[in-house]
């Protein structure tokens, strides 16, 4: 049996994109009202997706503009960069690796295990999370650009 997720599993993940972006990119991030994704909301930019499997099965993702990816990967390699790139990219999946791998350490009861993380980019593009899931988005600002960290699970019980 499988239950809805719970603030107790969102709030990890909320805590170590603050952490993450605090620590790597020297910039505060500023959560925005949390709310639950539309069916089919696609996206333009860059995400990255990690997946989550245990005893919660589910999504990571975190959804930036190719400005705001720029932004962080100008900070976290200290070049400037005129578009998106191969560095870029990777920067976006290590932001979401670091993100997912903070969060996992704060709830280790669900013993948890992350895939590598995958980049989708371009117009339109929509994440798609289990069946059963509707993903809770949680927008964010900072001095670098606003990304929005969406998070779908389903807890095994």
């Amino acid at each position: 049996m499988s239950t809805a997720m719970r603030v107790e599993f969102i709030n990890p993940f909320v805590a170590a994109a603050i952490n993450v972006f605090s620590t790597m990119f020297s910039t505060e991030l500023k959560r925005g009202q949390v709310y639950l994704r539309k069916p089919d909301q696609s996206h333009g930019g860059v995400s990255g997706v990690i997946g989550i499997s245990g005893k919660a099965i589910g999504i990571a993702a975190i959804i930036v503009s190719d400005q705001t990816a720029i932004r962080a990967t100008e900070r976290f390699l200290g070049n400037p960069i005129t578009e998106v790139n191969e560095d870029v990219i990777d920067c976006v999946g290590e932001i979401i690796n670091m993100i997912a791998g903070n969060a996992k350490a704060q709830i280790e009861q669900f013993k948890l295990s992350i895939s590598l993380p995958s980049i989708i980019r371009g117009k339109d593009h929509l994440i798609e999370f289990p069946s059963d899931v509707t993903p809770i988005c949680i927008p964010f600002t900072s001095d670098i650009g606003d990304l929005l960290l969406q998070i779908g699970f389903l807890v095994k019980e």
